[in-house]
């Protein structure tokens, strides 16, 4: 059990920063609470997703039997309500690190494509992406924003066969890039900020202790405890990123202009 309350919130704060500075190679890692600051409920929880709407709708079994129920529930969530959330400043704080050669890789378990929207490019998507419309007949993908979603099932134009959103569905398996990027890049960062999960979702959710293994700096920013605190978080900031990420990677940037 560690003792995160032996620092003061603002010692926690700059030493993330100082990990930060000193890592040649930090990767972050983000779940559900990065993307709840822009207007996105998390699946799980109290106010979660799955509390109002059946989660069979995203079994891939089901979906191939009830396709066009399946759909009316997917256009409402996923293309009518996530379509209108927008980056927020933890998300943009991401992409500055990136620019800088700070962040090295960003892992996201979320499909709402809010890291890419803010700038980010080497982001592995651990469970696809809302973005686009796959079609498992022909293998052809599809821009949903492109995509007529007013008759549903929308329908591959080439060969007519049912889209599916090309994100992992309940009964898939994990995108074999998606998978074994994650687990190089965990193993090679010398520090991972992990962000807004609960740590309880496998296999993502083993990104961050494979980093711990290799010993490597743990960042955890969560308002709640996680799965990770008390196990292999070094610094724990219970605080939304989009507050305390500015924060600390301002820090972060003096700490490296008073070496320079």
């Amino acid at each position: 059990m560690k003792n995160h309350d032996a620092l003061s919130l603002e010692d926690r704060i700059r030493k993330a920063a100082e990990f930060i500075q000193a890592s040649d190679w930090t990767a972050a890692f983000t779940g559900a609470g990065m993307s709840v600051e822009s207007g996105i409920p998390p699946f799980r929880g109290t106010d979660g997703i799955w509390n109002k709407y059946d989660p069979r709708l995203l079994e891939l079994d089901y979906f191939d039997a009830n396709p066009e129920k399946c759909w009316v529930t997917i256009k409402e969530i996923f293309y009518d309500f996530f379509g209108r959330a927008q980056p927020n400043p933890g998300h943009r704080v991401l992409a500055q690190m990136e620019e800088a050669g700070k962040l090295k890789a960003l892992i996201t378990q979320n499909i709402d494509d809010l890291h890419t929207r803010a700038g980010s490019k080497n982001v592995i998507e651990f469970h696809g992406n809302s973005r686009f419309l796959l079609c498992r007949a022909c293998g052809k993908k599809y821009e949903a924003a492109s995509t007529d979603l007013g008759a549903l099932p929308p329908r591959c134009p080439s060969c007519k066969e049912i889209l599916k959103p090309d994100f992992v569905f309940f009964g898939e398996a994990i995108p074999f890039d998606a998978l074994s990027n994650s687990r190089f890049a965990a193993g090679r960062a010398e520090c991972m900020i992990v962000i807004g999960t609960t740590g309880e979702v496998y296999p993502a959710a083993g990104m961050p202790q494979i980093a711990a293994q290799n010993h490597a700096r743990i960042i955890e920013i969560n308002p709640s405890e996680s799965a990770y605190t008390n196990a292999i978080t070094d610094v724990y900031l219970p605080l939304p990123a989009g507050d305390v990420l500015p924060k600390i990677w301002e820090l972060a940037r003096q700490y490296a202009s008073r070496t320079q």
